[in-house]
């Protein structure tokens, strides 16, 4: 697999965090490459998740929290003093890992997004909605009920929606916190098929807990244990010749 080269999409050099006086996050060093996937793996509560939601600033909207470090996105420092967090967040898509639609139609679940950002006219509402439901592989599936309730959706058909709304706000990156842990098996693998094709366009950062599925999807892997970096390679070099003994243990179960 050819991995997205040129200069780091995003940089986070030495990236600290706290919530209060607890420390989650230790001096996090890590370039990301445009257009290619990069997985994050780790045990339940190593920061793999909060490391994540530093790249969008999401950690902003719990109370007491703080980050040292530095975090640049196309070589912009966004934790900058006057930053604009809402070009940040259009500009820097979030999958959850639960779908939560919006209780609304399957169209304007799509069309929230770009009407927040002021655009009102219905053809060119309904070019997006089509364009990203496309993009989500969901179009052919609801075209015929864009007026029902996205609630009436299944769960694998919920997330996709979910980054069909992430999509229409054309973003450049993509993050996604484990985002086909509540799926079946089959609708697991459509987000995986959905994740590989979207690369194509998409600098995508995605957390998973299933080891499987991160050597399926991504290029890279960063593998965190107890907030700290152990290892950082390329996919396929990771899981066969891993460089720490911690990631070898931990690819091969004696802890986890």
């Amino acid at each position: 697999m050819e991995i997205g080269s040129g200069s780091p999409k995003i940089e986070t050099r030495d990236v600290d965090f706290y919530y209060g006086r607890k420390q989650v996050l230790f001096g996090i060093s890590l370039d990301v490459l445009p257009q290619a996937i990069t997985a994050l793996i780790g045990p339940s509560g190593c920061g793999k998740s909060t490391f994540l939601r530093v790249l969008n600033r999401m950690n902003d909207l719990i109370p007491a929290t703080r980050l040292a470090g530095n975090v640049r996105i196309d070589d912009e420092d966004i934790y900058l003093n006057g930053y604009d967090v809402v070009t940040l967040r259009r500009k820097v898509g979030m999958v959850f890992q639960k779908p939560n639609p919006f209780p609304k139609s399957i169209f304007d679940n799509v069309a929230y997004g770009p009407r927040i950002h002021g655009i009102r006219n219905k053809d060119r509402l309904q070019e997006i909605v089509e364009t990203s439901l496309k993009a989500a592989a969901l179009w052919d599936v609801v075209r015929d009920r864009l007026n029902s309730s996205a609630l009436g959706l299944s769960g694998g058909e919920q997330q996709r929606l979910c980054i069909a709304r992430a999509l229409a706000v054309e973003p450049e990156i993509l993050l996604m916190d484990e985002p086909a842990s509540a799926l079946d098996p089959i609708a697991t693998a459509k987000i995986e098929e959905l994740v590989k094709e979207l690369r194509k366009r998409y600098t995508i950062v995605i957390v998973t807990h299933n080891m499987q599925q991160a050597a399926r999807v991504s290029d890279t892997t960063a593998f965190f244990h107890l907030g700290r970096l152990v290892e950082f390679d390329r996919t396929d070099k990771l899981f066969t010749r891993p460089g720490k003994k911690e990631t070898e243990d931990y690819i091969t179960g004696k802890f986890g």
